[in-house]
């Protein structure tokens, strides 16, 4: 356990756990409570998938800009920034809520900046994480945990708008997910943060973003995870858009047993991030991808054509953890071989591939849905998820091949 909680060694990164935990529990409310009141002024399943989509695509749109800002700037201001935007965004929100004000409309504006604040602030704090662990035998701790704040706050934070909107309004929901960005402004202004080196400016910001392409192109390991990364999300995520009729149609439940399926795939997420944080280090860790992708693929197959709702709970599990260790030892290969003035960017692709191909999956799952059925639409992306861990595991070696000198200049294997 010691071993595992390394990353807790390092005051700032302990500031950090502690402020992002309370503001990923109170974005979490927010949407649950933003969700809940589209379909309550609504009824309409199509705004409710208008409200998500703006939330999500902007991540796919903006999060290059996010990670040229990364590479630039003090990414510990940016970051006070990003997160009293979402502040305010939220307070508004509220505002509009108890003034009786709010409209359908309102929703979606506020979702969409939301997301255009998140699509520059997730780059820009997964780069920051190594500013905050500088002991690069930590860093996997810290990005492990970072994955298990996310899982922990989807588990907590929907259980806990359920009660607060059965008990107060809306309005109090984003009340509360603004009182909560409180939390991590203060963490990042306790920091005492180094200063780093600056590197050179570019001219342009299409320049920089080029830039950024090219060294990631010309780094094989990234050029060969983030396609992978880009077809679990794309293939592998949907299956939380298509749960609701999981557990309407085919388990005959409602809320709650949306709540226990949604659940136990964060549970998933969870033990994965538990597992990446006990690594010793990043050594072997490219075979994840493999074993993750593939396990996912094959419980999400096998959860499409269960009529047991617990094996069905069980799968889901096991999906959960695939995707996210798959998306996590991504992220902590790349955070490990990149150099910190490109980290931004790549950190960005990163972003774009995993969290902005989300949106793009969900409607294509969507459609494919309303054509086959969402149980052979589910199995079809795990049949996807299966393919690609083949594909890459023929590309092991290669891999190897290019990311032993990596780590050899690194001192993190012996020559």
């Amino acid at each position: 356990m010691k071993h595992t909680l390394r990353a807790f060694r390092h005051r700032n990164y302990r500031l950090f756990f502690y402020g992002q935990s309370l503001s990923v529990i109170g974005t979490w409310i927010q949407l649950i409570a933003m969700s809940w009141l589209v379909y309550r002024l609504t009824g309409s399943a199509w705004l409710l998938g208008v409200t998500g989509f703006a939330g999500q695509i902007a991540i796919l749109l903006f999060a290059p800009f996010g990670g040229i800002w990364a590479d630039r700037f003090d990414r510990r201001k940016l970051l006070i920034v990003t997160q009293g935007l979402a502040m305010v965004q939220g307070l508004l929100l509220a505002g509009l809520g108890y003034a009786g004000a709010i409209e359908v409309w309102h929703i979606i504006v506020m979702a969409t900046l939301l997301g255009v604040v998140m699509a520059f602030d997730t780059p820009i704090r997964q780069s920051f994480t190594s500013e905050m662990v500088p002991d690069q035998r930590d860093l996997p701790s810290a990005l492990a945990f970072n994955g298990f704040m996310q899982n922990s706050g989807r588990m907590i934070g929907p259980t806990i708008a359920g009660l607060l909107l059965a008990v107060t309004s809306e309005a109090f929901c984003f009340l509360v997910n603004g009182i909560s960005k409180i939390a991590v402004v203060t963490s990042i202004l306790l920091m005492v943060i180094p200063a780093r080196p600056k590197s050179a400016t570019a001219a342009r910001v299409w320049h920089g973003m080029r830039e950024g392409m090219v060294y990631a192109w010309n780094i094989v390991p990234i050029r060969v995870l983030l396609p992978m990364l880009a077809l679990v999300s794309v293939t592998a995520t949907p299956y939380q858009t298509l749960m609701p009729i999981f557990a309407a149609e085919v388990y005959a439940g409602g809320a709650e047993t949306l709540g226990f399926l949604v659940g136990a795939a964060g549970l998933g997420g969870v033990v994965g991030m538990l597992y990446l944080a006990s690594r010793r280090d990043v050594r072997g860790l490219t075979r994840w991808p493999v074993y993750a992708s593939g396990i996912a693929g094959m419980a999400l197959i096998l959860f499409a054509y269960s009529q047991l709702l617990w094996f069905s709970l069980a799968m889901i599990a096991v999906a959960g953890f695939g995707i996210i260790v798959t998306a996590m030892s991504v992220s902590t290969v790349f955070q490990t071989i990149v150099e910190d003035q490109k980290r931004g960017r790549v950190m960005s692709f990163f972003t774009m591939a995993f969290l902005g191909m989300q949106p793009v999956g969900s409607l294509l799952a969507g459609a494919l849905a309303s054509w086959i059925g969402a149980t052979h639409t589910l199995a079809a992306g795990g049949a996807c998820c299966i393919a690609g861990a083949l594909v890459l595991w023929r590309k092991l070696p290669l891999l190897r091949l290019h990311i032993r000198p990596i780590y050899i200049r690194l001192g993190i294997i012996d020559e």
